[in-house]
């Protein structure tokens, strides 16, 4: 007998690769531990010209630019759709003027769940931009404190590289719990928020010892109860 199929959901891929690869899999399985038969579009954006127009400020053209694509997957069938990516949130407000398909956002679904777990204050893990603008200013209500000038670099740079290469080494691991178990102490936190979609190369269910919130993997979930309500798993 052949599964049911959910809704048509398109992914805005490449922001980096290894997110993309990373959101793929996890829905897949997600779908697979629901005895589902998952309905999957994806295209493929530059990173190149978003981290471009995100560094130059210019929303506009990057929401045309991620609006064409999400024409494409429209086009394909996808009746909704995500970008796995933190950066091109910049122009979140223009791009949702324009979409053709509703979005599943990343920081909607990350903000609900702040509040569901009742963390009233963090830390953010991820980018520089994201850090430093408090996660774009999305997190209203919730205190945000930020990491000391240096930390913030450290972060940083270990996410910059865990982004280009698609893995973390032991020593990247290792530098970013001591960093959270630090942080969790010295400012009195609820916990860390992982604001990186690579971050899940560094940190998964089974190694992360600190109070957290994973944004990558409540975006997944957010996903999964929009294209297969009646079937997400407690």
């Amino acid at each position: 007998m052949e599964a049911e199929q959910t809704r048509p959901f398109g992914l805005v891929s490449g922001l980096g690769v290894g997110a993309g690869i990373f959101y793929y899999k996890t829905l897949v399985d997600a779908h697979l531990a629901r005895g589902l038969s998952p309905h999957l579009l994806m295209v493929h954006a530059d990173v190149r010209y978003v981290l471009a127009r995100a560094a130059a400020g210019e929303a506009m053209e990057l929401a045309e630019y991620l609006g064409g694509l999400l024409q494409q997957l429209a086009r394909g069938g996808a009746e909704i759709a995500s970008i796995p990516a933190f950066t091109p949130q910049i122009c979140a407000a223009e791009l949702a003027s324009i979409t053709p398909l509703p979005l599943i956002g990343l920081l909607d679904a990350i903000a609900a769940e702040i509040v569901r777990r009742r963390f009233h204050r963090v830390a953010l893990f991820g980018g520089r931009v994201t850090m430093e603008t408090r996660m774009f200013g999305r997190l209203s209500g919730t205190e945000v404190i930020l990491p000391t000038p240096e930390e913030i670099d450290t972060i940083a740079d270990i996410y910059g590289r865990v982004v280009e290469e698609s893995r973390a080494s032991d020593e990247d691991f290792n530098r970013l719990r001591n960093l959270a178990h630090t942080l969790i102490q010295r400012e009195r936190l609820d916990g860390i928020v992982l604001a990186g979609t690579d971050l899940a190369f560094v940190f998964n269910p089974g190694n992360t010892d600190f109070p957290h919130l994973d944004g990558a993997r409540v975006h997944i979930d957010a996903i999964m109860r929009s294209i297969a309500p009646s079937t997400v798993m407690g």
